[in-house]
């Protein structure tokens, strides 16, 4: 079957995209605004997207009324944002974090979480998270009904008992955003497949 999305609508191209491009990583936002109150939400539209320098990126759907969603306002006017990792222990938290909370009322403490102060900016992570990353704001734009927004990795916070030698992690397992309406999936049943140099075809 052929589909072409001028043909469908944005809700079915919504459901046919992220129902196809999967697993997604999570990318369970920190940030904060003017008056402090801290902002927790879940990202799906996010990765890393460069090394040299540490960037990654998350796109941010606008509210219904098409202004800015509490995330994107906050990372554009601070220049700052800690991207946590979703780990199995942390999901209903993130589920409830993901509700359309009031300006004034922070989710992490609504969820019954902990801010940890971050090394290299003011906005804090997610104490109970195993993995977060402290970001400074590299870019912004629009993108039709998103804000993408680039963000450089400036610190990591790894868990002690996931760290091996080199900087190796081994035992996290972080969960994935699968299709609509809300599907998620385990990343812990892997396998592994070395890379094969081109001299070994010949």
């Amino acid at each position: 079957m052929h589909i072409d999305p001028n043909s469908t609508s944005p809700q079915d191209n919504y459901k046919l995209l992220t129902n196809l491009v999967v697993p997604r990583p999570i990318a369970w936002v920190t940030s904060q605004n003017s008056k402090g109150v801290i902002n927790l939400a879940p990202f799906s539209f996010f990765n890393a997207i460069g090394s040299d320098p540490l960037y990654l990126i998350i796109s941010i759907g606008n509210k219904d009324d098409g202004s800015m969603k509490d995330t994107a306002a906050n990372i554009i006017t601070s220049g700052e944002f800690v991207v946590n990792l979703v780990t199995e222990d942390l999901v209903s938290a993130m589920n409830i974090s993901a509700a359309n909370f009031p300006l004034d009322e922070s989710e992490l403490t609504a969820v019954g979480l902990h801010a940890a102060s971050s090394k290299r900016i003011k906005v804090p992570r997610v104490e109970e998270a195993k993995a977060s990353l402290e970001c400074v704001l590299h870019s912004q734009q629009p993108l039709g009904i998103y804000t993408l927004i680039i963000g450089q990795v400036v610190m990591f916070h790894v868990d002690d008992a996931l760290l091996g030698d080199r900087l190796h992690i081994n035992g996290f397992a972080p969960i994935g955003r699968m299709g609509s309406p809300a599907y998620y999936c385990r990343t812990s049943d892997r396998f592994e497949v070395p890379r094969i140099p081109y001299e070994n075809l010949l």
